[in-house]
């Protein structure tokens, strides 16, 4: 099934991976810049075996500084990138291992990074996620109330 691009309410996406989503990198960069964004690569820029906190906490930081930018994470399972990318103020990183988990993670959790597991999607689901991801509105209402009380008051 081939990928279909919306009209994606975004002007840059931020990407990073570990050696475990080195391989499904590209296909998203491609994929996102011929939708016409601009794609900031944090790394790893090879299948060599790397720590991922050093791609991740560049991605979370440009999602959280820069205005209209959303990110996508991969690593083997997604906890990794996940656990590092929530500890940044003002981030919502959600796994998704099937499309409806992507469209919800926007939906309810108003997500602004996706996090692939590598290791147990295929190139295919991992590009299907990040359209419905990138498609899908934040619905608001009793979710938002929800939202506003991720941040910790005192951080």
């Amino acid at each position: 099934m081939p990928v279909t691009l919306s009209a994606m309410k975004i002007a840059s996406i931020a990407i990073g991976c570990d050696h475990a989503g080195f391989d499904y990198k590209d296909a998203l960069i491609a994929w996102a810049r011929k939708a016409g964004h601009v794609v900031q690569d944090f790394g790893t820029h090879s299948a060599d075996s790397v720590d991922y906190p050093d791609f991740v906490h560049p991605v979370a930081q440009a999602v959280g500084e820069q205005p209209d930018t959303w990110g996508i994470l991969l690593c083997g399972s997604a906890n990794g990138v996940a656990i590092t990318a929530n500890k940044h103020q003002g981030i919502r990183a959600a796994i998704a291992w099937k499309t409806e988990l992507a469209k919800l993670a926007r939906q309810h959790n108003n997500a602004n990074i996706l996090c692939i597991p590598a290791r147990f999607v295929d190139e295919q689901t991992a590009l299907n996620m990040a359209e419905a991801f990138f498609s899908t509105d934040f619905e608001g209402g009793r979710h938002q109330r929800r939202v506003d009380k991720i941040a910790l008051q005192n951080a």
